[in-house]
This record gives structure tokens, sequence and C-alpha cells, in this order.
């Protein structure tokens, strides 16, 4: 498949799938439900953390994280007391626990109180080409206070060789802005080029059998590699393929 077949060929399937109507099977749906320019990256954050195996379990839990939240995540991370935070305990998804949900409160609060919100520090530290070494900083700043060694597994870092399948979504879903009104763009500062695609399973079978990837691990240096040829594809927003390369892959079986 040529690039002009195979940019038509997702460009349709972008169109397919960038609708309201994806909204409603995705973890997106939850932070759709507030209208609070924090609540909406807290609980985006929040929701990519877990977003990994089972859509239906992973919104079941995000949506008892918001409940655990008073369902006002900002006000929650703001003015929380010791007494709130017990009322965490218990949570688990997966091998996200009670104790890695407390320390991500903390870790938010100090965020927002000492660096200026999440939306500075990936402002501040991004590139002209790359959202990358602004999801490394992010993880040197969010994990600076006391904390458990395990709890840093949740967060991936690309200088390590992570893809950051979950950041990267969260990244979408705050950065690039569509006229569908599925992804926000609430953080209007950063340019949609310099985002890469959430790498997973699926994304990354269907990239393969496109041509668009030939490494065969998920990591960092597939990313890059996705990335190149997606922006070859769409240098403005390459980052809007997701929609497609996912979508082929869970809902047609690609």
């Amino acid at each position: 498949m040529n690039n002009s077949v195979l940019k038509e060929f997702l460009d349709s399937k972008v169109k397919e799938y960038n609708n309201p109507i994806f909204i409603e099977s995705d973890p997106i749906q939850i932070p759709h439900r507030y209208q609070l320019k924090e609540d909406i990256e807290i609980s985006s954050f929040l929701t990519a953390t877990i977003a990994w195996g089972n859509r239906k379990m992973i919104i079941t839990n995000a949506d008892k994280m918001m409940q655990l939240l008073g369902n006002s995540p900002y006000d929650f991370v703001m003015n929380h007391t010791e007494s709130n935070l017990s009322k965490l305990h218990g949570f688990v998804h997966r091998t996200f626990n009670s104790e890695d949900f407390i320390y991500f409160i903390k870790a938010l609060k100090n965020i927002y109180l000492h660096h200026g919100g999440m939306e500075t520090i990936f402002v501040n530290n991004h590139n002209q080409t790359s959202i990358q070494p602004a999801i490394h900083k992010f993880k040197k700043v969010f994990f600076s206070l006391d904390h458990l060694k395990r709890t840093q597994k949740h967060i991936g870092d690309p200088n390590k060789g992570s893809a950051c399948k979950r950041l990267n979504m969260m990244l979408r879903w705050l950065i690039r802005t569509d006229n569908a009104g599925v992804d926000f763009g609430i953080w209007n500062s950063i340019s949609p080029s310099v985002l890469s695609c959430p790498l997973d399973v699926h994304s990354g079978n269907v990239a393969r059998k496109l041509g668009l990837l030939k490494r065969n691990q998920n990591d960092a240096k597939a990313l890059t590699e996705l990335d190149r040829e997606l922006r070859r594809l769409d240098p403005n927003d390459p980052v809007k393929y997701d929609f497609a390369l996912f979508s082929l892959g869970v809902n047609e079986k690609f």
C-alpha cells in the first residue's frame, strides 16, 4: 500500500471513529464529566494511569476513583486531610493499589502548589519535535516526594525505554483539538504536532500490518519509528491516527 492510498484509508478510519460515539465505550468518558480545567486534567491523568486491561473494568475503576474523590478531583487534591486519604484504602486496579493512589494525590498537590500545575511542566519541557522530554521531566517532578519505590512503575519514562502509552494517551486527550468533541484541547499552548501515538498491543499490531512499524517491541524506539511515519501522513496532527489504528485493532480485528 503506497503512502497516498494508506493515508486515504487511515483518514477515512479517523473520520469514522473520531466522533462522540467513541466516548461511550472509552475511558475518556470519565474526564468528559467535568467542566473545570483542573478537574478534566486530574481525572484524565488518574484514568489514564489505570488504563490497561479490560476497558469496562478500567471505566468502572476510574469511576470508583472519582467517587472516592467526591467527584471533585481538584478540590480533593488541594484540600484533602489525612482522614480523607484514609477513605482511599482498599482501592485497587490490578497492581495499582491504595498506597499508590494516596501518593498520586499528594504528588498532584505538590505539582499544583509548587510547579504551576501539570500543564506548566509539559509546556516548559517539551521541544519543537517531541513531547517525550517533558514526560521524562514530569516523572522526575512527580516522584520528588518520599514514596514507595514500587509506585514508580505506574508512570513510564521514555529515557528508560518506555513507550509511555498511558501518558501519551492523556496528552492526546488534553492537547489535541478536534471538531468532533472527543479530545479536549485545553492545553492549547502545546502543538499537537509534537504528540506521540499511545502505542499498545492493538495500535502496534495494526501499524505493523500496514507497514508503519517494523520493530517488534512496543517500546520507546518503536514509538520513535511510528511517530516518524505518522508525521509523514499528517505533520500537524499525527496522533489523530490513534483513532484509526486502535479501532482497527479492537473493533475490526484488523
